[in-house]
């Protein structure tokens, strides 16, 4: 016999004999009920009326003149629709970029299961955006650096360069 099998045998003993054995007459006792020695652990929730919640946390609704009319939104975006020429290209595009947003939360929790690598992923991205804001947005000549090159990008993508 292999190693394997003899620890797969000794491994399937080895939970057999830890299985418990209930009679099939016998229940579970009921557990008796909770309550609780405090109240700052309360499990209870409670009400706060709008008059204890300070003023510089209330907002108030206010009116403005301007509607938007659903009808309006879906005609411009048919009109929109109707100017595009390579619509199955669109469609190939958008059925992309929403497989890599499925297939980049499957890796993002992937990686989130994994112990301490969560923490470790949380560390690099903590150091690059410090360096991204010292190198970009601390000093003013830098922050004109950076939007010329956002509008560079932009010529490229719109493809006007």
């Amino acid at each position: 016999m292999t190693a394997f099998t003899v620890a797969t045998s000794s491994c399937m003993a080895a939970t057999a004999v830890m299985k418990p054995r209930l009679p099939a007459t016998s229940s579970l006792p009921c557990l008796p009920p909770r309550f609780s020695l405090s109240p700052a652990f309360s499990t209870s929730f409670k009400r706060i009326s709008v008059s204890r919640i300070p003023s510089r946390f209330q907002t108030k609704a206010s009116s403005t003149d301007e509607s938007i009319d659903s009808g309006e939104v879906f005609t411009d975006l048919k009109e929109k629709w109707d100017a595009v020429e390579n619509k199955s290209t669109v469609l190939l595009y958008g059925g992309g970029a929403l497989l890599g947003v499925w297939i980049s939360s499957i890796l993002v929790g992937a990686i989130n299961s994994v112990p301490l690598l969560p923490k470790i992923m949380e560390l690099v991205g903590l150091g690059y955006s410090g360096w991204f804001v010292y190198r970009y947005l601390l000093f003013k000549s830098s922050r004109k650096e950076l939007s010329a090159d956002i509008e560079t990008l932009k010529k490229k993508i719109a493809g006007s360069e």
